[in-house]
Parts: C-alpha cells; structure tokens; sequence
C-alpha cells in the first residue's frame, strides 16, 4: 500500500500541475491487469486483463467493464470476463475492435456504450492499451469536443502507442462531429 501510494505521489510530482479541465492519470499495479491507468474517477485504461481481476475492478468502483479484445486473440478469454462481471454485478461490453483495420463503427458502439447512464465509471481495456486509449481519445474529441493534441496527450499516458490508431482517432472525430 505504501509503495502504491508513493507510486502515486511520484507521478503526480513528474506530471507538475494540470488544468481543471484536465484529469490526472496514475498507473499502478493491479492484479491480473497489464497496463493499468487511472483517470481520476473517470475511467481506466488497461491491457491484458483475467476474470481474476474482475471483482477487484468491482472493488475499486468501475461500473462498466468495456472489452476492446477480439475474441479470437490470443489470450483473450471473453467468455471468462463476461461469466466474472456477471458474477461481480458489474456492466459487461465486447466491443471487438482491430487495431490493423480499424472499423468506425465499433467506434460508434463504444460511444454510446462509455456515454451510457450508469457505465460510469468505466474500465476499457484491449490487450495492451493501446486500442483503449484510441477509443477514448475519439470520446475526447467528439463528445467532449477536446482539441487533438489535448485528447492525445491523454490517451497517450492511458496507452495509446500507435500514430495509426492516432490518425484514426482523428479522421472518426472529423466525419462524427457532434
């Protein structure tokens, strides 16, 4: 607890002072997570993550659990993640997205699902986090209407790692303004 705790403390030191507007993103260690990251009250970005993990998630608040994982990916046990959310009370949501060929509307499903009354707050995950960040940057940009560099800057420190799925980010936000 004291080491998660100075974990913290050190990322918002390194991070300096934000905007109001602006939510802080803090990792830290969550069993059977890869890659998690905390956005304030908001939501969190993840990679890999076990039906294990799924009553801790319960635990620490999340409403919604929003998978970004296709079914047949290595690894991804869908079904598993689906049987613990139920088990645990918590929203549970497949939304097959391909970070190689990525298809607006699983961009449409994740925005009505993440902007639903009571899947507040969420946890999106994929396999590593790239493709959560990129979906949550397209929610920045088109619900939120947050300049680009402002929604990158966020979803990067969630996981967003590839300029594709930037560029795609960017391109749904323009053909989907609200």
């Amino acid at each position: 607890m004291l080491i998660r705790f100075c974990l913290v403390v050190f990322v918002a030191a390194a991070f300096g002072v934000r905007p109001a507007s602006a939510q802080q993103v803090t990792k830290q260690a969550v069993p059977g997570v890869s890659n998690f990251a905390k956005l304030e009250t908001t939501v969190a970005c993840g990679g890999a993550t076990t039906p294990d993990a799924v009553p801790e998630l319960k635990k620490m608040g999340y409403a919604s659990i929003i998978n970004l994982r296709l079914p047949s990916e290595a690894g991804a046990n869908v079904e598993g993640e689906a049987a613990a959310a139920k088990a645990a009370g918590i929203n549970f949501y497949n939304i097959p997205f391909s970070g190689q060929s990525p298809d607006p509307k699983a961009a449409d499903q994740f925005l009505a699902t993440v902007t639903a009354k009571n899947n507040e707050p969420a946890y999106i995950h994929c396999a590593a986090g790239n493709r959560a960040g990129a979906m949550w940057m397209i929610k920045r940009l088109v619900v939120d209407h947050w300049d680009s560099d402002k929604a990158f800057t966020e979803a990067t420190a969630l996981g967003l790692t590839s300029p594709a799925l930037k560029q795609f980010a960017i391109d749904y936000a323009q053909s989907h303004k609200r």
